[in-house]
């Protein structure tokens, strides 16, 4: 990027005027509210992203950004400048180094955070193409666990991630975190378990639930029609609905003295199994 861009942004912030140099400042505490509480994220209509790479993941999402809070030693750093550059329209603040210290929820993410818009996740909204592979996690709680899915399915490249039952807010920083930005990179849709298995139904989506019971070994079912590959908690697993609407109950067979498996990690070994029968 040109010397001269630098400059012509750098004249653009100091037009707009905006810098915080103190950790009273309202927008401060509005920067920790939506970090740590869902329920100021819904007020808002949005939530907060840290990081170049997260960022860039999400506008390639076609999420919108309204708002760049950059530290302030860095607001010449070339890709910064280039962020601001690409962003029509968005309000820039600097934020004193000590400032930002403050609200920063992670360490090393490139010195600049953003508000997006959040998006609706109803499973109305999800585009199937016609032979679907969907994976589904019934009531997972644990942020990590959640980012370990979306990193999966983004790996796959499963056509959708439904989560049933809720229990977490998609937006949570720590789910952001623990995806690397695949949270911007599937395509989501949250409900109530009895909704989504009625949305699979009425697709002729079939239903392969990862459950003890008459179960049949994963790698031996057919996964290259439409299918749903559905995982529950490590502690409780998945609720009697999924049992009676699914088409096969499957298990990983494990030869160890324990039953379970970290629930992104049976997740990985069955969507993959579904992509290899699949061809790709």
């Amino acid at each position: 990027m040109s010397h001269l861009i630098v400059i012509g942004i750098t004249m653009y912030l100091c037009d707009m005027h905006k810098h915080i140099s103190s950790s009273q400042n309202p927008t401060v505490k509005k920067i920790l509210q939506l970090q740590e509480k869902s329920r100021s994220r819904k007020k808002e209509g949005g939530f907060l992203i840290e990081g170049l790479r997260e960022i860039s993941l999400a506008i390639s999402g076609g999420y919108t950004i309204t708002e760049l809070y950059i530290k302030e030693s860095f607001i010449e750093d070339v890709s910064v400048v280039a962020l601001i550059a690409s962003l029509e329209g968005v309000m820039v603040t600097s934020l004193a180094d000590e400032v930002y210290r403050k609200v920063a929820y992670r360490e090393g993410t490139e010195a600049v955070i953003a508000f997006a818009k959040a998006k609706t996740t109803t499973l109305q909204e999800l585009q199937l193409p016609e032979n679907p592979l969907v994976l589904i996690a019934e009531a997972p709680e644990k942020p990590g666990n959640i980012g370990a899915l979306l990193r999966t399915a983004d790996a796959a490249a499963v056509d959708a991630v439904i989560i049933a039952n809720p229990k977490t807010d998609l937006y949570n920083p720590n789910i952001i975190r623990s995806s690397v930005g695949c949270v911007f990179t599937n395509q989501i849709a949250m409900a109530a378990t009895d909704a989504v298995i009625s949305f699979l139904q009425d697709r002729n989506i079939q239903i392969f639930s990862a459950i003890l019971q008459e179960a049949q070994p994963y790698h031996t079912q057919d996964y290259t029609k439409a299918s749903a590959i559905v995982v529950g908690t490590e502690a409780t697993g998945l609720t009697a609905p999924w049992r009676t609407a699914s088409t096969q109950n499957i298990i990983i067979p494990m030869n160890g003295d324990i039953d379970s498996m970290n629930v992104s990690v049976a997740a990985g070994i069955l969507t993959f199994e579904a992509k290899r029968q699949r061809g790709f």
